[in-house]
């Protein structure tokens, strides 16, 4: 028979960990060093069903530790520092956030280690690339000859993306989608396990899979954008409340 305390866990919504900046930052009176998120990843978890809280790029994240947790979106943001895929950096590369990168790296790690869902959102899918051993393209216009996936700065370009036939994002997608990209950088060489499940017309890689795991999915794009389109966001949290079913 279900305890009180395990009635109330199955009906909350499941709660969703976003990881988020620490910038130097202006509210109020204060101009101080803050952690602050972009609201639309927050109205995204919160529209299609989760609770969202915010992961500071602070703190001792391990399996042990994030047990709370029901589901993990890994924002986008700052360039992954190159060192920790072995590689100088390019001078377009923005300045390395070593509290960023160690706490996003731990919790990618801790969340493929206990198989709880994950969506990877642009930065995030290339840190979900290179905790599982894999490298970036640190400039990706010298590939493809134009700045279509970032056309300015503070700017969405519009970009189409094939879903790959049979794959996971393909049953939340569809065939074919057109998403909105602010990116200079982009997955190279693939890391260990992971499927590449969504291109752009350039070759440029949108979208990844891990098909060993419950759900771990990687999108190059920013869903959080279209609020009119919610779908990864839903399916997250329906992952998550599968996975917090069955613990």
């Amino acid at each position: 028979m279900a305890s009180r305390g395990s009635e109330r866990r199955a009906g909350r919504p499941p709660v969703i960990g976003i990881t988020t900046y620490l910038e130097h930052s202006t509210f109020g009176i204060w101009e101080t060093e803050a952690v602050v998120l972009h609201r639309e990843y927050v109205e995204s978890v919160r529209s299609a069903g989760g609770n969202a809280v915010l992961l500071p790029p602070i703190g001792d994240w391990r399996a042990e530790t994030v047990d709370w947790l029901d589901g993990l979106v890994l924002s986008g943001g700052a360039d992954i520092d190159p060192a920790r895929y072995g590689q100088a950096p390019h001078p377009t590369t923005g300045t390395p956030q070593p509290l960023r990168d160690a706490a996003e790296f731990a919790l990618a790690e801790a969340a493929l280690a206990v198989g709880m869902p994950l969506l990877a959102v642009c930065r995030g899918m290339q840190v979900l690339n290179v905790v599982l051993g894999g490298t970036l393209h640190q400039h990706t216009p010298e590939r493809t000859g134009t700045n279509d996936h970032q056309p300015e700065v503070a700017m969405f370009g519009k970009t189409e993306v094939t879903l790959a036939p049979g794959s996971g994002l393909e049953s939340i997608l569809g065939k074919r989608v057109q998403v909105a990209c602010h990116h200079h950088q982009s997955l190279d060489r693939l890391g260990t396990g992971i499927a590449v499940t969504a291109t752009a017309g350039d070759g440029v890689v949108e979208g990844v899979e891990v098909p060993a795991a419950r759900f771990a999915v990687g999108v190059q794009s920013h869903p959080e954008q279209n609020a009119d389109d919610i779908r990864l966001f839903t399916a997250l949290v329906d992952a998550a409340r599968r996975w917090r079913a069955e613990r």
